[in-house]
Formats: structure tokens, C-alpha cells, sequence
């Protein structure tokens, strides 16, 4: 049993006194929709807090849902999922918000949890700008255990006013690191970043009962297929706090940038397609059996293999020639592949990556490098530089930049492959339309693979399986720049679908 929130029963938190205080500091009152007012009162006295303590920086202005997803969560008393589309600002949104737990109820701890090492460096740097120094606890734990256990005593013996502290959920669930939570002040507030992580049952199971204040944050909170670990998501961190803000809001209110969006259909060879109908039958056949993805082991590892199929299908290679022959992809341009295996008549490479990177820069001569889980994180933080720069022209990545990774100047990209999860296609795209000064509006290439033809039953288990999928790509024609266009593009495919 989950009590919590009586924790904070005993602290007498008046949260509608912080939400007027809240209102008055920032002059921010949703009905007249005043916008980026700061009192001049509050930016100086920000010279006489101590360090690492939370402080607002004088050089950012929260926007107007900003401000909306603050008082939001206050409203619902210390819990909520903030679902943001990627790039709208949640990790300053979540540091607004200890900002002011800190200065009206005299917050005393902060713990976001990430699921990659790469999101903690970027918490990190996001928190000097707020005058805090977190503890990096991940990796070696002889590099954080100890400081660890003394700011924990520092803060009961009130040495300390504040701590931070970044993690992994890896190292989360280490047994290092849960020995500690019993330790935690009851002040403390947990913040769950790409939290749809969280949902698995080992995750959720370590997260502390013992802290009353949560908050979540996704583009996509919601666990596909699951709907047991959304759940578990949902009450432990509380509910989606509306009002959402969408792919479409954030470009309407300039969070992100506008983009043009190209199908480019690619048809499977005759081996794929055969290959490609058997799969059908069979997750046909599986379906029938039982829907339930979660525990339906057959049914999740057909699926799998016919993404993986669709994602290295052979023309995609043939389609990604042509493109970057006709095509002006000078610079900042992501190559979004598969992870499986392609076939080549020489045996030189095996990997969608490795042929992708072969065709742009052994034959074509442009310059690239592959971003991937298995690049090292110095290595990673060298190409973001080396393409910031221009002096790389293209990254070609597999899914480690799905969440998290801030490169702005990234212009195009070319997709050539993606799973069903609309998780992925929706990180993805956010990762592209960040703002950039230099960056008028983003370009987006989607390879989508066209089904062979099938028998009448197995059609039928094409239709319903597609359905989705064509849903996503007419999401990406709907809010792009030249919506006409690739709507008319795309209609000879979802006539034939969703009609």
C-alpha cells in the first residue's frame, strides 16, 4: 500500500497558497494568458542564495504551458505526468518546479532517475544553469557511493540546505543505490525522466514509497502494448495533467521547428515478399490464438522478425542511392537504420548501418560516421561536435538517439527504418524539429515499404496489422509544412488500406 501521501499530511503543504504565490512571483494567470514576466524582485535576490541550492536563472522565461504544466502539478497536490512532445523544455519545466518547492516549503532533495547515461550529462548541465551541483551516480559505484552517504547525512543533520542527484535506472535498482533510499528526507521529490521506462515490473517495484512528491515526464508515458505497466506508471507518479502539449503545439508555438516530409515507397524484393506472407500467416494465426502482446511470447517475436524484414529491406539501399544522387543532403543530415542484417553479394558488410555507411561515404563520397549504443559516450560527444561543425555531413544511427540526445542543428533525415511503437517515431521526430538559429525548417525522409500481394486471408491480417502504421505516416503528412503534397502522396497507399 502506497500512504505516501500521508507523509506530507504531517508538513500542512498549502498548495493553493503556493500556486497564488506562484501566480503573483511570475504574473502569470492562465485566463488573461500573460506571458515570460519575471519580478524583478525575485532575479535580485538570487545574489544572496547560497550555491547549490535551487535558483531560477535570470536568462530563461518559462513559456505559457510552461507555467501551465507548474501549476498543474501543484494543483494536483505533488503528483502528476507531464506529457510534453519532445524538445518543449520538461527538464527546465521539472527544475521550475523544484525551483519552487525549495523556496516555499523548503525542499531539501531532488532525484531524477534516467534511462541513459547520455540523458544524466545533459540533466547535468541543465542543473548548473538552476546553481546546482548533482551527484552523478552511475557507473562505477566507488565514484559516487560515498559522497552520496555524506550529503544524505549533511541534509538530516541540516548542514546542507539542498542536494541532487542524477541516475541511471540501471544503477537505480542496484543494490548500491536502494540501501540509500531509506535515508532520503521526506522533502524529497522524484522526478521520472522518459519515464514509459519505469512501467517494467523490476523498475517500478524500487521506486521509493517513502517520497510523497512525484513527477513524470514523456513525450509518450504511455508503454506500448502494456497497458498493466502504464498502470503502474500512473499511480505511482499520478495522471496525465491536462491540458497535453502535442507535436502540433510545440510547433504552433515554436518550441519546435516547421518540417517537410517526403514518403519514399520502397517495394520487397521476391524473397522478402515470400518470406514477408509467411510471417502474416503466422502472426495471423498467433492473434487468433490470443491478443494480448504481453503474454503472447509467439505473437511478439513474429512481429519482430517481419519489422526487422521491413527495416532492411534490400531496395531501401537502391531508394537511398538514388535520393542522396538527386537530392542536395549537404550537411547536418541524420540516417535513421534498422538493427538487423541485409544481404550483399560480397559478404563485406552485414549490418543495415554498416551498408549505409558504405554506400554515403565509400561510393558516394560524403562524409559520415555511425552513432550507435555501442559508440563509446566520449566518442558520441566528438561526432555531435564534429557534425555541429559541418565537418561531418551525416550521422547514421541506429536507436541510441531516439531519447534524449540534444543536436539541434540536425536539418534532414532520412528513415529507413522504424518499428510499430509510435514511441519511436514520435521521439524521433522531435529529435529532428529542435530549433536551431540556423535551422529554417527541417526535412524528413520516410521509407516506407509497400506489402506484396497476398491471399484474401491473409490480406486481412494485413489491413488490421498496417492500420497503425499508415496512421503514423499520415500524422506526419498532416503536420508538416507541405501537408497537400505528402497527403497526396500518401493516398495511394491509405485508400487501399483505410478505406
Amino acid at each position: 500500500m502506497d500512504n505516501s501521501q500521508s507523509i506530507f499530511d504531517n508538513y500542512n503543504i498549502d498548495w493553493q497558497h503556493i500556486i497564488n504565490i506562484y501566480c503573483q512571483k511570475y504574473n502569470y494567470y492562465p485566463k488573461k494568458t500573460r506571458l515570460n514576466y519575471q519580478l524583478k524582485e525575485q532575479k535580485s535576490c538570487y545574489f544572496a542564495l547560497p550555491s547549490n541550492v535551487p535558483t531560477f536563472p535570470s536568462n530563461i522565461n518559462l513559456r505559457d504551458y510552461q507555467h501551465q504544466a507548474v501549476l498543474n502539478w501543484f494543483k494536483n497536490k505533488g503528483r502528476g505526468t507531464l506529457k510534453m512532445a519532445t524538445g518543449s523544455g520538461k527538464t527546465i519545466t521539472a527544475l521550475a518546479i523544484t525551483t519552487e518547492l525549495y523556496q516555499q516549503i523548503n525542499l531539501k532533495l531532488l532525484l531524477v532517475i534516467c534511462p541513459y547515461c547520455h540523458l544524466v550529462n545533459q540533466w547535468a548541465k541543465e542543473c548548473e544553469n538552476f546553481n546546482l551541483s548533482p551527484i552523478l551516480a552511475f557507473e562505477n559505484i566507488q565514484n559516487w557511493q560515498n559522497i552520496l552517504s555524506t550529503q544524505l547525512y549533511n541534509i538530516r543533520s541540516q548542514k546542507q540546505s539542498f542536494m541532487t542527484i542524477l541516475t541511471t535506472n540501471s544503477t537505480f535498482i542496484s543494490e548500491g543505490f536502494q540501501t540509500q533510499l531509506k535515508f532520503f528526507h521526506e522533502k524529497s521529490l522524484i522526478v521520472g525522466d522518459e519515464v514509459h521506462h519505469l512501467g517494467a515490473p523490476r523498475l517500478e517495484s524500487c521506486l521509493p514509497r517513502n517520497i510523497g512528491l512525484r513527477l513524470a515526464l514523456s513525450a509518450t508515458p504511455e508503454r506500448y502494448f502494456d497497458e498493466e505497466g502504464t498502470d503502474l506508471i500512473f499511480n505511482y507518479f499520478g495522471k496525465i495533467l491536462q491540458p497535453e502539449f502535442t507535436l502540433k503545439d510545440a510547433i504552433e508555438k515554436g518550441a519546435l521547428s516547421q518540417y517537410l516530409y517526403y514518403p519514399i515507397f520502397v517495394n520487397l524484393t521476391e524473397s522478402e515478399s515470400f518470406l514477408y506472407a509467411k510471417l502474416t500467416k503466422r502472426i495471423g494465426w498467433a492473434l487468433s490464438q490470443n491478443t494480448n502482446m504481453n503474454n503472447n511470447e509467439t505473437l511478439t517475436s513474429l512481429l519482430m522478425k517481419r519489422s526487422r524484414l521491413i527495416g532492411v529491406a534490400e531496395n531501401k539501399l537502391n531508394a537511398l542511392r538514388e535520393l542522396m544522387e538527386k537530392d542536395s543532403l549537404q550537411s547536418h543530415t541524420l540516417f535513421y537504420c534498422g538493427d538487423g542484417n541485409v544481404d550483399n553479394y560480397d559478404k563485406s558488410y552485414s549490418r543495415q548501418v554498416e551498408a549505409v555507411t558504405r554506400i554515403l561515404g565509400k561510393e558516394l563520397g560524403y562524409r559520415v560516421n555511425t552513432y550507435t549504443a555501442e559508440t563509446p559516450i566520449e566518442e558520441r560527444e566528438s561526432l555531435r561536435e564534429q557534425f555541429e561543425r559541418g565537418e561531418l555531413q551525416g550521422l547514421v544511427a541506429i536507436r541510441c538517439l531516439d531519447e534524449g540526445v540534444d543536436i539541434p542543428i540536425i536539418k534532414n533525415a532520412v528513415i529507413l527504418a522504424s518499428t510499430g511503437n509510435p514511441r519511436q517515431f514520435i521521439q524521433r521526430r522531435g529529435r529532428i524539429l529542435r530549433p536551431h538559429p540556423d535551422k529554417e525548417k527541417a526535412t524528413l525522409y520516410d521509407m516506407i515499404v509497400m506489402p506484396p500481394d497476398l491471399d484474401r486471408i491473409t490480406w486481412e491480417v494485413e489491413k488490421n496489422l498496417l492500420k497503425k502504421e499508415l496512421n503514423r505516416f499520415l500524422e506526419f503528412a498532416k503536420l508538416a509544412y507541405n501537408s497537400i503534397e505528402a497527403i497526396e502522396q500518401l493516398s495511394q497507399i491509405t485508400d487501399r488500406f483505410l478505406s
